[in-house]
């Protein structure tokens, strides 16, 4: 059992890169689905955001393992793993586990300490778990991985300056116009990111944000908050025409607004500048408006040295949830540890259990004359001499099997006590109870994969059309 992750970043590849391995909700599902019946593959959980595609997976053949993700990547997005190999990390065990702790926590985002990858993280995990594509390994770690990020977040002051991509976004508006104070604002989306960008907005001067949105009661529901204007998609040219600054966040997987379009805006400005702010991943602005005279276009990568001025206390902070981290570390590859002496522990307690009821059927059958309360007694006090003779030599082979041949130690310790055939026995009941188990998971992934597909066999392209 190896854990490893696959992975491209705002590090390792720009958003233009980025932008082609985003999922919708619909196509993470099923995307999981499919990931789980890949070859070598026995758990997993993808966490994919505006800053990062990531596949975790417990596999059982390392070396081999990253060959058979990027070919489900390959085939899934279409696209030529040429194009996408240089973008790639791969971490292995213990270098995958710090990652995902460093991402949980923060420490790993393009901002900081920001919290909102915090629920990101939670959130895949726990579709992953719906779908039946976790297991032991992972509901363990990703559980440990969220109480952790918690923790760090209430014992240290990471948290205390605001840094966002959507504070990032207003800064940079800041430093281009001096003031919001008189500007007409247009946010175009209604979700969570522009709803941060709407509260700092007002709180840096902003006094009027009017908000479009495909959905205009959600676009209502926004403004409303704020004492805003709300306006339906169709009146976005009309906005834009009156607009000084316009960012935009939306889950489109297209542009909501191309050069084309803008171009056909730009007579009614008058030559007035257009500042306009793209935080969205995949981008809600054709890059190419960034060619139009008196419009300045940023995307989400020219945000980075906007917040590098606001991280310094941050990052003092960081150093103390590094160190929780290793302690984090160190707590799970003693847990995975245990894995392997619990089989040993279990055979031993069984074969003692039943040393002991063969010894007190003979025994009754010696003494006959024994009333119901003696033989309480005394199968009560020798079960204790049996649990006091196990006490010591279960703690050693626990401490044994955390040590660096604790292989070795646990070979040992089953043939001292004849534990061979027992084991083998109860590997066996396993084995059956997981082949249930096993047709019951797969029953419930080709039910989750039919309801997501409408009942018909797809294709990845064909299911992202």
């Amino acid at each position: 059992m190896h854990i490893v992750v696959v992975g491209l970043n705002y590090r390792t590849a720009p958003v233009a890169i980025r932008e082609k391995f985003t999922f919708t909700q619909e196509e993470l599902s099923q995307a999981l689905v499919e990931l789980r019946q890949t070859k070598s593959i026995l758990e997993c959980v993808v966490v994919a955001t505006c800053n990062r595609t990531e596949i975790y997976a417990v596999v059982d053949r390392v070396h081999i393992c990253g060959h058979y993700i990027r070919k489900f990547m390959e085939e899934w997005f279409e696209i030529p793993r040429t194009e996408f190999n240089n973008h790639l990390y791969i971490y292995e065990h213990d270098r995958a586990i710090e990652h995902l702790f460093r991402v949980a926590s923060g420490l790993d985002s393009m901002i900081i300490g920001e919290t909102q990858i915090l629920g990101q993280v939670k959130d895949a995990f726990l579709e992953a778990q719906r779908l039946g594509a976790t297991g032991t390994i992972f509901n363990t770690l990703f559980k440990q991985a969220v109480t952790m990020a918690k923790r760090a977040h209430s014992e240290t002051s990471i948290g205390e300056n605001p840094v966002s991509v959507s504070y990032a976004a207003v800064e940079l508006g800041k430093r281009i116009f001096g003031s919001y104070e008189g500007k007409k604002i247009l946010i175009v989306g209604a979700g969570k990111m522009s709803e941060l960008t709407v509260k700092h907005l007002y709180a840096s001067g902003a006094e009027r944000v009017d908000v479009v949105n495909r959905t205009y009661e959600r676009a209502l529901e926004l403004a409303g908050k704020f004492n805003g204007h709300a306006y339906p998609m169709e009146r976005l040219y009309e906005r834009l025409a009156e607009a000084d600054i316009v960012i935009s966040s939306t889950g489109s997987t297209d542009y909501v607004l191309t050069k084309k379009q803008l171009q056909a805006v730009l007579p009614k400005r008058k030559s007035r500048p257009l500042f306009m702010m793209d935080i969205a991943v995949p981008r809600d602005l054709d890059p190419d408006i960034s060619d139009l005279p008196d419009v300045f276009l940023y995307d989400i990568d020219d945000l980075e040295a906007i917040v590098d001025s606001h991280l310094k206390e941050r990052k003092k902070e960081a150093v103390k949830i590094e160190e929780m981290i290793g302690a984090e570390i160190a707590a799970f590859d003693q847990w995975t540890k245990t894995l392997g002496v619990s089989p040993v522990i279990h055979a031993l307690q069984a074969k003692a259990n039943m040393v002991h009821q063969e010894t007190m059927e003979s025994l009754f059958k010696k003494l006959p004359d024994l009333d119901e309360r003696e033989m309480k007694v005394i199968r009560k006090l020798t079960k204790s001499i049996v649990n006091q003779m196990l006490r010591d030599p279960i703690l050693a082979i626990k401490e044994m099997a955390a040590e660096k041949k604790g292989d070795e130690a646990l070979e040992m310790f089953t043939k001292m006590f004849a534990l061979e055939e027992l084991m083998a026995e109860q590997a066996e009941a396993e084995a059956l109870g997981e082949a249930k188990a096993e047709a019951v998971q797969t029953a419930a992934q080709k039910h989750a994969k039919e309801e997501l597909t409408g009942g018909f066999t797809m294709q990845p392209a064909l299911a992202r059309s």
